[in-house]
């Protein structure tokens, strides 16, 4: 007998979807424009590196982000920096920032204000 791997069914999102119509989430996405990638001058949301905002009815807010290289040197540092600037928001009761490499980021995942900034378009 042979085990597959699981592999998610066709149409499903790679990207867990974001609770977009919650009245925080705009707010929320400002303050994740707040953090910059040092060596990117854009900064993390408009990049892509957010993947996921999930904001419960208590206002708790999860969120599932990347970064643009597992190596990053601020990989220990950035999402202190996201809980951080999404905890200023009013109305957050708590922040967990979960990171992930699944999908891998790529320059797609960038805004069309981002790739105008970096010289893309």
């Amino acid at each position: 007998m042979t085990t597959e791997t699981e592999q998610p069914a066709e149409g499903t999102p790679l990207i867990k979807p974001s609770t977009t119509e919650h009245p925080l989430y705009d707010a929320i996405a400002d303050a994740c424009r707040t953090v910059f990638d040092p060596e990117i001058p854009v900064n993390i949301y408009d990049l892509g590196l957010i993947y996921t905002v999930t904001i419960s009815d208590e206002n708790d807010v999860d969120i599932i982000m990347t970064l643009t290289a597992p190596g990053c040197p601020v990989a220990g540092e950035m999402p202190e920096w996201v809980q951080n600037a999404i905890e200023s928001v009013p109305g957050v009761r708590s922040v967990n920032v979960t990171m992930t490499f699944d999908p891998q980021w790529g320059m797609d995942m960038m805004s069309d204000e981002a790739r105008l900034e970096l010289g893309f378009m």
